[in-house]
């Protein structure tokens, strides 16, 4: 779908779920919310600024206390509200739908060639490349993510790993999940495609703020050379090459976000 066509679609849903919560229809207006996060996931972060931040804003509205005792009258009276409270809390099906647009965006396929190597990516030739979303095959790893949930997940993420560029500090994903309210569990998989999310999203010349994103003791993120790779950044072969372009890049950050606001 064109980048035009998914905007013009994405506006008109964002104006019927302002007619939505305008009415308090509280089952109809958690409907749209989806459904425009679904939408806002056709086209790359950077082409929907403005919408996702018009969506952000509905979050808070749809999570207030008003429009929770809404939802609670409107069951009391045996009306058809769902929960819809908090929005991020949608049950994810344990099966991706067959109409579901994630593998148009995300195709590539993460392989485990070897221990020391990490995974390695096949760009798709008729999508963008976006790291992998192929499950690894543990059992007691989370359920892949829609896309327009993680698109929803990395406008949320982003914000916070400013605040953590500004501190200049780095941040875990347990420690995000303690930062953000109904942060979930990501699979491994969809941990790197909100990475390369957060950083498409990036106005030009700025750093990769997913670098900021680290495991175990502030070490670098096992896929950032897969992610920089896919958002244009050569980072080297080898590990030592790699670990200086990440450590290089975590300056940079530092240092183009000290003075900002």
């Amino acid at each position: 779908m064109e980048i035009a066509t998914v905007r013009r679609t994405l506006n008109g849903t964002l104006t019927e779920l302002q007619r939505a919560v305008d009415a308090h229809s509280v089952a109809k207006a958690a409907d749209l919310y989806e459904v425009a996060w679904h939408q806002a996931s056709q086209a790359p972060p950077s082409e929907t600024r403005e919408q996702r931040a018009r969506l952000k804003v509905f979050k808070e509205v749809l999570a207030s206390r008003s429009w929770r005792e809404e939802e609670r009258r409107q069951a009391a009276q045996g009306g058809s509200a769902r929960a819809v409270t908090h929005p991020s809390r949608h049950v994810v099906p344990a099966v991706r739908p067959a109409a579901e647009p994630l593998p148009d965006r995300r195709e590539e396929v993460w392989s485990s060639d070897a221990a020391t190597s990490g995974p390695t990516v096949r760009p798709s030739k008729a999508a963008p490349c976006v790291p992998g979303t192929q499950a690894v095959g543990r059992a007691e790893s989370p359920e892949l993510l829609p896309a327009g949930r993680l698109w929803e997940i990395a406008t949320d993420v982003r914000p916070v790993l400013e605040q953590t560029a500004r501190a200049r500090s780095t941040i875990s994903w347990p420690a995000m999940r303690k930062r953000l309210p109904v942060f979930p569990r990501l699979h491994r998989d969809d941990e790197s495609v909100v990475l390369w999310l957060v950083d498409e999203d990036r106005q030009k010349g700025e750093p990769l703020l997913s670098v900021l994103v680290t495991v175990g003791d502030r070490q670098m993120h096992p896929r950032f050379p897969q992610i920089a790779e896919q958002l244009g950044l050569s980072v080297g072969r080898t590990p030592d090459e790699q670990r200086s372009a990440w450590s290089y890049e975590v300056l940079k950050v530092y240092q183009h976000w000290r003075h900002r606001h």
